[in-house]
């Protein structure tokens, strides 16, 4: 059985998510949308001197989704694309600290893989 600390960590950043919104004149701005689960996610943010100094998403989805986003997005703001480079798959689903299911698997990486391609568009 998974604390119920956990469920709460993800009801809070599903509530009240942290970065959620646009950023204005942003240096990305991408959307990934998830066909098994209707979730969708748009990332905008702005990198100055090869830091994130800015991030915010807004979408529709699962509380996963948008925890996720939350954390992930809190995780990352403020650190140079060189160490978020580095950041794997599993670091963003331990952010959650429960165990998900396959396709809840899927939903809380849709901001990860939202970032990657954010990251190679800005870098072209």
């Amino acid at each position: 059985m998974q604390d119920p600390l956990y469920r709460e960590i993800i009801l809070e950043h599903w509530q009240h998510p942290q970065n959620y919104g646009i950023v204005e004149n942003s240096d990305f701005d991408v959307e990934e949308f998830n066909p098994l689960c209707g979730d969708m996610i748009r990332l905008t943010g702005k990198i100055k001197n090869g830091k994130l100094t800015e991030i915010a998403f807004i979408g529709e989805g699962c509380a996963i989704s948008k925890a996720s986003a939350s954390l992930f997005s809190e995780e990352i703001k403020g650190e140079s694309l060189e160490s978020i480079k580095k950041v794997k798959e599993q670091d963003v689903l331990n952010l959650l600290e429960i165990e998900l299911t396959p396709a809840r698997t899927k939903c809380a990486l849709l901001v990860y893989n939202s970032f990657k391609r954010a990251q190679e568009n800005y870098e072209k």
